[in-house]
């Protein structure tokens, strides 16, 4: 069996998808792949001019939202993933019909699940991120998402917080986005100590947000299980209204 390994990123990726497209091989990631002495590995150095022919063909076969959710799902992380969507593009490539909605076909009803979660959790993430102004006059937030959905949430923060400098940053995965009032980077820093990066009135803007919410909230009115339900406890300690 032929392993094609790539470097983690969506270009390298389709690259590997290239590569590996007329053959029964599997790919995986190149930092998370544990050695197989009965296997054949094949390194993908990512290639733009390939990933591109990949795109521009599956554009070709699939909608606007069918591209979305096939990227979604890619970011999604999930184990054999990649496994997945190869099998995804060779059944969109050998048909000639659009195939996006046959989810009678295992790959295309994996595919569409799998982005749904990614979408859940894109969604959440617009909703539950609280930023907190640093001495730079840079609003930051830190968070922690199931899936990387970074790349998914750049038009939302973009578009609704376009006259102030922001960062998200996901500790998970170790990088975060950073808006400078013109453009949208990729960043990577150590985050290991937050101590002393904060603007002095920062614990009272904390401590008046949490004032608002507490009086806002109508205790009799409280229904713990259906706010589980939408807010996860894991995302509580992100949310200086719920510590």
């Amino acid at each position: 069996m032929e392993i094609y390994l790539y470097d983690g990123s969506f270009e390298g990726f389709l690259t590997a998808v290239f590569d590996s497209y007329k053959k029964q091989g599997v790919i995986r990631k190149e930092n998370a792949f544990v050695p197989d002495m009965f296997a054949t590995t094949i390194s993908v150095q990512t290639d733009l001019e390939k990933a591109d022919r990949v795109w521009m063909g599956l554009s070709k076969k699939l909608s606007a939202d069918g591209l979305h959710q096939f990227f979604a799902a890619f970011l999604s992380e999930i184990d054999v993933i990649e496994d997945q969507l190869l099998n995804y593009a060779r059944y969109i490539f050998e048909n000639q019909l659009t195939i996006e909605h046959d989810f009678g076909n295992a790959f295309v009803l994996f595919v569409a699940q799998t982005a749904r979660k990614v979408h859940r959790e894109k969604h959440r993430m617009e909703a539950f991120v609280r930023f907190q102004l640093t001495k730079d006059g840079i609003y930051f937030s830190l968070v922690a998402p199931d899936y990387n959905v970074l790349p998914l949430i750049i038009r939302h923060f973009k578009e609704r917080y376009a006259d102030q400098r922001w960062m998200i940053y996901d500790r998970v995965r170790n990088y975060g986005i950073y808006y400078d009032l013109e453009k949208v980077d990729t960043i990577w820093m150590e985050m290991d100590k937050q101590e002393g990066i904060w603007d002095p009135n920062e614990n009272d803007y904390q401590a008046l947000w949490q004032t608002y919410y507490k009086g806002a909230n109508i205790a009799g009115r409280v229904n713990r299980k259906l706010q589980l339900q939408h807010m996860p406890k894991r995302y509580w300690k992100y949310l200086p209204e719920l510590r």
